[in-house]
């Protein structure tokens, strides 16, 4: 891979870390609902999640989403089922006094799993490997990987830091339900863009 074109790839890593969407807005909520610390499993997963998609559809899982057209249907129904089923989780994670949350955050696990029903990683990943993978030789998904890998995190932290900075704020409870309600709100309409997909 050129340097220009690694240059490009960093670029498009960053841009699609960073902005706001479903990974983005849980982070939020998570930080400010469990503070930093106990949200880092779930930064880890979502960016060592998207290391096996990138593989998987750069060797081969376009072609099989290609030709089964119901299969897309059925990933973003599922996809949809499941953040709107977050975001119910998210606007209820207040408790009713003392200002905590109730309940936990995403585990490593369930982060990582959560990227394969997520639509704004599947654009991602297909746009990732398209660009800058095309062939599907393994050398360059490699290079995108590490990337998205080493970009991602960081970007990612930062939300999840921002919800931490806000954790004061949201000591009391009527905050913290807002602040919850308002999230599970902004999930729903990152939705919107990449469920037209």
């Amino acid at each position: 891979m050129t340097h220009q074109l690694l240059l490009a790839l960093t670029g498009f890593a960053f841009v699609t870390s960073v902005t706001p969407g479903p990974n983005n807005m849980m982070l939020l909520a998570s930080g400010g609902n469990f503070g930093f610390l106990r949200t880092v499993p779930h930064m880890l997963g979502v960016s060592f999640g998207l290391a096996p998609m990138i593989f998987l559809f750069g060797l081969g899982l376009t072609g099989t989403l290609h030709s089964l057209p119901q299969a897309l249907i059925l990933l973003k129904a599922v996809s949809l089922g499941y953040m709107l089923w977050l975001a119910w989780k998210i606007a209820n994670a207040a408790a009713p006094q003392g200002g905590k949350a109730a309940g936990r955050p995403l585990r490593f696990i369930q982060a990582v799993a959560f990227q394969w029903v997520n639509p704004k990683t599947w654009m991602m990943v297909i746009g990732a490997v398209t660009a800058y993978a095309p062939g599907a030789e393994l050398g360059s998904l490699a290079v995108v990987v590490a990337v998205f890998c080493a970009v991602n995190l960081p970007c990612i932290a930062l939300w999840a830091a921002i919800g931490d900075g806000l954790r004061g704020w949201l000591a009391q409870p009527a905050r913290l339900r807002a602040f919850n309600w308002t999230m599970a709100g902004l999930l729903i309409l990152s939705l919107l863009p990449v469920l037209k997909m």
